[in-house]
């Protein structure tokens, strides 16, 4: 109970965890006389710069002494290059790398210790940004002078309604223009099974005669499933409809206190599995291209070598969408997770029987804060711009709840230890193994995803002992994916290892494999296509328990 209400204080961070990755590189910096020197000379040096940068300035237009980091678009505009904001921003700049040297680099930290001391530390200096003070950030002052302070006034107006959102538990502001089963998650269909966890979807056809082998989508249940089944043009279920195959979705129940003892296995067994057999009974006869996203991806791939290990072969091939199999690199989402930080997150999700949506969302946000927390006032509340909500972003806001025992097992058993990974993920007591599936796999990562580091989800590569043809994609976790064909600027890397090939370590990937321009969605529907032994007429629809997009979708 202490736990709990000091979680809810702290925003689910582990004081202890902070305390300790403090003390380790406080007592190596303290021991550390040679870094001491090599910062001093860097403040005096960087001293210099500025100092000859902002005499350059004052005279007039003058060439940079540092740039922003690539995805760093804080100070693009142009008023950021007029004096005296140019000498403003140069000077934080000087000063955040100076910081990244003070928290990085120290010898005997520990990596992790020292991942999160850098974090916190660029945390704090994206707070303290000039860009979110008026009196610092020219745009904010432009803005104010043009429109009479009626900026601010619209600021407050935003200030306001997102108060009244949030203390009322509504969704925010435009999120009404994107409701399932109108606007988004569109796709004809109806509900052919439902359980205490999930539902499943089968969509009706919409050709004449359809690939024999059905498509059974498992997102993650971190998130509604209409990810994948956004507005009609970027929808990926829709797309599939279109190009003559029998799609089956699963949508998630959103838990509740009542559900806080669903672990993993009943994941497995009434998600995956029960999905699977669902389909089996309405298109017998028939092996399944199974697909998992996030999460669902991880959660099919277990369910494909448990199977493998049954000598079940029902499964016709297994599709990974930004999932990983291994957790030793699992990106920045690895600051949150050490033994003290789910001492702490237990004992919250004890108390209330889950992980609410705004704890995990977050955490999302603090490892984007630039894009998803500053930048997003800065324009909401201080220059009175809010950006148009679109399918994508109501989506991200349409988050579920995370059953205590699930989430618990989910990040002890895999995020921890690795589990799976390394061959002691245990299923009926029995332990599953990646290396039994032998289904051909089509495995998509994305080049800028913090959630899922496409390094990481490459080794899948280690360990599977089948066909594996890798699609590196432009974009990040959700964009990456939804990545429809005619979108602007989206390319791809593919190449194939068959079984038998040797191992290729990523970046040599990277360096052998061109890229493509455009959508990967047909590269994926071809592969599926070349895998199947015909067309035939669509099968008949299993009982109808209402029509798309189901009960569970609306759950809040």
């Amino acid at each position: 109970m202490l736990h709990a209400a000091l979680g809810r204080m702290t925003s689910g961070i582990s004081p202890a965890a902070l305390a300790l990755a403090w003390m380790d590189w406080s007592l190596h910096l303290a021991q550390s006389p040679g870094k001491w020197a090599r910062l001093c000379d860097k403040a005096v040096r960087k001293a210099g710069r500025f100092g000859d940068y902002a005499a350059r300035a004052a005279a007039g237009p003058a060439a940079p002494c540092i740039q922003p980091l690539p995805q760093d678009r804080r100070f693009d505009g142009a008023a950021w290059q007029q004096w005296p904001f140019n000498v403003i921003q140069q000077g934080f700049l000087l000063n955040q790398q100076w910081w990244h040297n003070v928290t990085t680099g120290i010898g005997g930290v520990a990596p992790h210790h020292e991942q999160v001391v850098s974090f916190v530390a660029r945390q704090l200096l994206d707070m303290m940004s000039p860009v979110n003070f008026v009196a610092t950030n020219p745009e904010v002052l432009q803005a104010t002078a043009q429109q009479g302070g009626m900026n601010v006034a619209k600021g407050l107006a935003h200030v306001a309604d997102d108060w009244w959102r949030l203390l009322t538990d509504r969704p925010p502001a435009g999120a009404e223009d994107f409701v399932p089963g109108r606007q988004v998650a569109a796709t004809p269909g109806r509900v052919v099974l439902r359980n205490r966890l999930m539902e499943l979807i089968q969509y009706a056809p919409a050709t004449a005669d359809v690939h024999a082998e059905p498509v059974l989508i498992v997102p993650a249940w971190i998130m509604k499933y209409y990810i994948l089944d956004l507005s009609p043009h970027n929808s990926l279920v829709n797309y599939l409809v279109g190009r003559g195959h029998t799609v089956f979705m699963i949508s998630w129940h959103n838990p509740g206190e009542a559900d806080r003892d669903l672990g993993m296995d009943d994941y497995l067994h009434l998600g995956v599995l029960a999905a699977l057999d669902a389909v089996n009974a309405i298109v017998p006869d028939r092996r399944v291209n199974a697909a998992g996203y996030c999460l669902g991806g991880t959660l099919l791939a277990i369910a494909a070598a448990y199977l493998a290990g049954r000598r079940d072969a029902r499964l016709q091939s297994l599709t990974l969408f930004a999932a990983q199999t291994d957790f030793t690199e699992p990106g920045e989402l690895s600051l949150f997770i050490d033994d003290s930080e789910l001492d702490l997150l237990e004992d919250i999700m004890w108390r209330q029987g889950y992980l609410q949506t705004r704890q995990m969302a977050g955490a999302f946000q603090l490892l984007r804060s630039n894009d998803l927390v500053w930048s997003r006032l800065v324009n909401d509340y201080l220059l009175g711009q809010r950006q148009p909500m679109n399918d994508l972003m109501s989506w991200n806001a349409d988050a579920t709840r995370m059953p205590y025992r699930m989430h618990s097992e989910y990040l002890r058993r895999l995020f921890l230890k690795n589990d799976l990974f390394e061959g002691r993920y245990r299923i009926d007591g029995r332990p599953v193994a990646l290396a039994d599936i032998r289904a051909p796999l089509f495995v998509v990562a994305t080049e800028s995803d913090h959630v899922a580091p496409w390094k990481s989800v490459y080794k899948i590569n280690l360990v599977a002992d089948a066909d594996v043809t890798f699609v590196l994609t432009s974009g990040g976790h959700n964009a990456g994916i939804v990545s429809e064909p005619g979108h602007r600027g989206r390319h791809y890397r593919r190449a194939r290892r068959s079984d038998g090939d040797t191992y290729v370590a990523p970046d040599d990937w990277l360096a052998a494999t061109p890229a493509r321009d455009g959508s990967w969605w047909p590269a994926w529907a071809d592969w599926l296509e070349a895998g199947s032994t015909g067309r035939t007429a669509p099968p008949a629809p299993g009982a109808a328990l209402g029509p798309a997009p189901g009960r569970y979708v609306l759950e809040r």
